[in-house]
Formats: C-alpha cells, structure tokens, sequence
C-alpha cells in the first residue's frame, strides 16, 4: 500500500489576560487507546445550530474530542447527506467585482468567484493567502532548505482569533486573508458568513467516506482566575468546536499532556509541538491537521531505486526514487517555463507536482504562485500513460508565524495596541503563533478569467515526468477547492 502522510499544528498563545469551562485534568482523562472522537458531520442546514443541541449531541459530533488511535478507520460516519440539503453546494450570484485589488498582482483574483460555490470561494482566498505566506517564509530561510505549510489550518487559526477582535485589529486581519474582499462581493455576506463556511468546511473535509483518512482537531486552553466573554467562549464551540478548558500553564505536566495528546492525535507524526509555555500565558488555541492518503497509481516498492536529484547546478545527492506508470493529468506552462504533473489519492484529493524546466527557475515559480495559475493549470491538463519518477521524503518543519504576518500586514494583532476587547475586558496580547508540520511520501504505507495571457500545450511528446530537481507540491481536496498542505521540496535528503 502506498500512502502520503501529513500533519500540521498550529499554537497560538495569548499573554498577559480566559475563564474557563472544562477542567484541564477532566480533559486529558478522557484520553485512552479504546476511547474515539467522532468528528461527524455537523448538519449543513444553517437553521440547526449546535448550540440548541444537547451536551450529548455535542460530545459526540465535535471535532475536538479525542481520536481514536486504533478503530478511527472503521468508524460510521452520519450520512449528513441525507439529513440536510446541500445548502453551501449552490452558486450565488456575485453583485460586484472590484475592478482592482491592490494585493494581488496576477489580475483580480475575485474574478475566480464565478462559478464557484460559498466553500470554494473562501478556499481560494485561503489558498491565496497559503501562497502569501509561503513567499514570506521562503524570503526568511535558505534557497536550499525545503518549506512545508498547511495552509487552511493556519486560515482556521486565523479566523478563531478574528472572532474577539475589533476596530483597526479586526480590518487587518480580515482584510490580509482577503475576507474583507469576499464581503464585498455579495449583499448576501457579512462576518459571520465566513465563519459558517468554515464551520462547513470542516464537515466537507473532516470525514472518511472518502478513502482517506482527513482529521483537524482545535483546542482552546486557558489559565485559571482569566475571565473571557461569554460571546467569544460561545462562537469559539460553535464554529470551530474548541471548547474551553482550564489549565496551569505554569505547570510542567500542561506540556507532557498536551503533547502526549497531539501524538495520538498525528499518530505519532509530531512529537513535540509544544517545547517552551510562557508561564504569562493567558490563553491557547492549538489547531492540529492530519491526513492520510492511499495513491490510486501505486509505486511498487520493488521499483524504487537510488537515482541522482540534482540539487543545483552543482551538487547532486543520491536518493531512493519511486516509480510507476499510469495514466496521469499533467500540462506544462510555457509562460513560467515549468510542468505539472497530478498525483490522485484514493478518493478526492490530489498532489500537484510543480517542475520548473530550469533550476534556477524556482524563484520566479514561486513569485507567480496565485490561485489563478493553479486553476488555469488544472483547465489545461491532458490525460495519457506516463511514467512517473518521484524522490521519497518526509519534511519535518516549525516556524513561528508573527514577522511573516507582520510582513503582510498584520501588525496591531501583535502589539500592546491590539483590540481584544470581543474576548476579554483584559488587555491581552499575542505572544506565539507557531506552526509545525510533517509530510511523509512514500511507496510503502508503513505510516503515514482574464489574467496575463498563458499558453498551454499537451505533453504530447513527453511519456516520462521525472522530478530529480528541486520543486513545488500543493495537495488539494478538488470537491471544497481546499488547499491542504503546500511546500517545496530542494533536498529529498533532509527534512
């Protein structure tokens, strides 16, 4: 069996000022190698609120319960289907798109929107901003290190946050994801909007009728005698279902515990998510990410060999490549002189492989990422037999995000001046807003419109994709548009 790994957490910490609900200790008793979450889906009819269910009802449909370990894979899941129409599934009519948007430099992005139903439009603008992000990463480390970002977990985070912000703090945050622009676009969106999509969204991605294994869990810690607003407390359940619980951040064990769970909770993926807790610390969201994916073309283990990657024009490191042959979607860009190859999962999810033809093609790639690219990428793709030569690898990653968000725009959410008042009458700040990922691909399955002008043609010459130089990888669910997991792989050899 052949599976892609991968798993992300997101920590974000509050300083200096949350009343809590659920006793930290309670919490982690629930913990057990027989004890499972169910992160069902949540009825899509926006008249049911899980607010007016009972305790029961909610324990048993968050996402923030405990996963199983063992039997999370055999699981039944709610046909929610069948319980709710499939109100998200149908396309609005868009009142106005902006003539131009100052952010984007690939034409206006909101041009995407057409066609495109309430799920997928906040998907492109998380992809977008996926992409923002990693160019901001990418200009803070080594050309030659490998970046690996989830880009809708950090969104998710992002947008929990923006639940208790106000005033100046609010508009930058809202307006650097590109929300403020979605807004914009229908008399039908306002706020909230955004945060029943993401509501939604969990309930699209988050279940395993698909044949893979997709999970996000988000927690809510907060320091004894804190007091927060009942308001936020209460969003925060019901949108994104972190439900509050007390802890002693100053406590040693608060760390032994909580990483104890994130390792069942990425099947041992991350070890160590949390290293260091301020003992200042007010507050805590963590958002953990998980997917696990069977390729629907396998690699025979038999077939994998040592070749050379290439990885500049003067070094070249020796690595066990996998291959296959199948049919498989690719098309090449002519304008970014690059090829994209399309790896399917065993269900709706897919790897794209960005080659750029030239090695010293990487950065202008990069600088021409956007969501339009990617979809003008998927129009153009043909379908033939090919050959596929892929480097095995795993990525072990951790950045702490606040200079990147800075460097896009969101400054006052970092600083003494930034307005929490929708979470506490307590002058708070954010201290930490730090991401660690983990990707695994390999053969084995041990676990784990009118923009510039691009021409396309079909690889009509070409049977063989050879990836043995550096490139790009975006994992997308194609049914939500969902950006999952991105980065750059420039060294197979190291993580």
């Amino acid at each position: 069996m052949n599976l892609f790994q991968c798993s992300a957490v997101f920590s974000l910490t509050i300083s200096l000022v949350w009343c809590g609900i659920k006793d930290f200790h309670e919490h982690f008793e629930q913990i057990g190698e027989t004890q499972s979450i169910h992160p069902r889906g949540l009825l899509r009819n926006e008249t049911l609120h899980i607010t007016n269910s009972s305790s029961e009802f909610h324990q048993e449909n968050t996402v923030t319960k405990d996963l199983s370990i063992e039997e999370d894979d055999v699981e039944d899941y709610l046909d929610f289907d069948k319980i709710a129409s499939e109100d998200d599934d149908y396309i609005d009519i868009i009142d106005i798109i902006p003539e131009a948007i100052s952010h984007f430099e690939q034409g206006n992005i909101l041009e995407l929107f057409r066609g495109k139903t309430r799920i997928q439009r906040l998907n492109i603008l998380n992809a977008d901003f996926g992409f923002d992000l990693y160019r901001s990463i990418r200009d803070h480390v080594n050309f030659s290190d490998n970046i690996l970002l989830a880009p809708v977990g950090i969104s998710t985070a992002m947008a929990m946050v923006s639940l208790g912000l106000r005033d100046r703090t609010q508009e930058e945050v809202l307006g650097v994801l590109g929300f403020e622009d979605f807004m914009n676009t229908s008399s039908k969106y306002d706020f909230m909007t955004i945060h029943n999509l993401f509501h939604k969204l969990t309930h699209r991605l988050f279940r395993r009728n698909f044949g893979y294994t997709l999970r996000s869990v988000n927690d809510l810690y907060i320091q004894r005698q804190f007091s927060i607003l009942n308001e936020f407390k209460d969003n925060m359940k019901k949108y994104y279902f972190a439900e509050a619980q007390l802890v002693d951040f100053s406590d040693p064990t608060f760390i032994t515990h909580a990483n104890q769970r994130i390792v069942k909770l990425t099947k041992g993926l991350i070890k160590e998510a949390l290293v260091n807790i301020h003992p200042d610390t007010l507050m805590m969201i963590l958002n953990c990410l998980y997917f696990k994916g069977t390729w629907e073309n396998k690699f025979p283990v038999q077939m994998t060999h040592k070749q050379t990657f290439r990885l500049n024009e003067k070094e070249t490191v020796k690595v066990p490549m996998m291959k296959t042959k199948a049919s498989f979607l690719a098309t090449e860009d002519n304008e970014l002189d690059c090829r994209v190859l399309q790896l399917p999962y065993v269900g709706n999810i897919s790897m794209l492989i960005v080659l750029p033809y030239k090695l010293s093609g990487m950065k202008i790639l990069e600088n021409q990422l956007t969501p339009q690219v990617v979809e003008r990428w998927q129009k153009s793709m043909t379908n033939r037999t090919r050959e596929v030569v892929l480097p095995r690898f795993k990525l072990e990653k951790s950045y702490d995000l606040i200079e990147h968000l800075k460097t896009m725009g969101i400054i006052e959410l970092f600083t003494q001046d930034g307005n929490y008042s929708g979470i506490s009458e307590e002058r708070i700040t954010i201290n930490k807003f730090n991401h660690q990922g983990t990707i695994t691909v390999n053969e084995e399955g041990t676990e784990a419109a009118s923009v510039t002008s691009v021409s396309f043609m079909p690889l009509s010459a070409q049977i063989r994709f050879v990836i043995d130089h550096p490139f790009l990888f975006l994992v997308y669910e194609h049914r939500t548009s969902c950006l999952l997991f991105m980065g750059k792989v420039a060294n197979p050899t190291k993580s």
